[in-house]
């Protein structure tokens, strides 16, 4: 049986032209200047870098423009941005910016035959679905696909979304969990491995990471083929190369 290979994806989440970081997609705290956060974590050895424009305001798409620009100068890591894009256009404009991959959740829920579009005209090698769920109340084992920052609940089921956005030409899936996001108690594995059983395509696991064992348990128990982590790299935790060791000791391997 051949190793898992995972790559360590640190995200900075943006807000009024800041890295910021919260609980369950609120209460929000300043961590940083986001070009010498992205410029940090790239000198680290990131494999990729996220770039989610949390609010979806346009101010954060001209910062995540000049990280993009300032970033190129500086180093070639993969950079995936995400949020407040709502067209064709706009995502073509972020390739054009220098991201390798955008990522899109509410604007493909309104209207899904953008995913379609997106892949045939960026490739679906550059297309990530954004999926942000949450617990259904009514039905436990089930979740819920949010958007609009996980303000609102659209009544879809995430696996059978998961299902329908890998047929309509996603390349990979970011899945976030609401109810573990910033908690630092671990992702939701149940979650994980739910959606990373049902797809072919890579699953990138999300929300809740506070110790290298969760990037573990993301890999061997949920199926992923990318962990995402953001309150333990920028408070100073543990360092990218911290996180790839533990990988490599316990079997997975990663990029570099």
């Amino acid at each position: 049986m051949s190793q898992p290979i995972c790559r360590i994806i640190p995200c900075l989440d943006l807000a009024d032209g800041r890295v910021v970081k919260g609980v369950n997609f609120v209460d929000l705290n300043d961590a940083g200047d986001p070009i010498e956060v992205a410029q940090r974590y790239s000198q680290q050895g990131a494999d990729e870098i996220v770039l989610l424009n949390i609010t979806g305001a346009p101010e954060n798409n001209a910062v995540i423009h000049r990280i993009l620009t300032q970033l190129s100068v500086d180093t070639d890591i993969p950079l995936i941005v995400g949020g407040g894009m709502r067209s064709l256009p706009d995502l073509q404009a972020m390739i054009q910016a220098g991201a390798t991959k955008v990522s899109i959740n509410s604007a493909a829920v309104h209207r899904p035959e953008l995913i379609s579009e997106a892949a045939q005209t960026l490739g679906s090698e550059r297309l990530i679905i954004a999926i942000d769920a949450k617990s259904n109340d009514h039905t436990p084992g089930h979740w819920e696909v949010c958007t609009q920052g996980g303000k609102h609940r659209t009544g879809l089921d995430v696996v059978e979304w998961a299902q329908r956005v890998a047929q309509l030409g996603a390349g990979e899936i970011l899945l976030t969990s609401m109810d573990q996001d910033g908690t630092q108690s671990g992702f939701d594995l149940q979650l994980t491995r739910a959606v990373s059983d049902a797809v072919t395509i890579p699953v990138i696991a999300s929300g809740g990471v506070g110790t290298l064992e969760h990037l573990v348990d993301g890999v061997l128990q949920g199926g992923a083929q990318g962990v995402l982590a953001a309150s333990i790299f920028h408070y100073g935790t543990y360092s990218i190369a911290q996180a790839k060791d533990y990988l490599q000791q316990h079997g997975i391997r990663t990029l570099t």
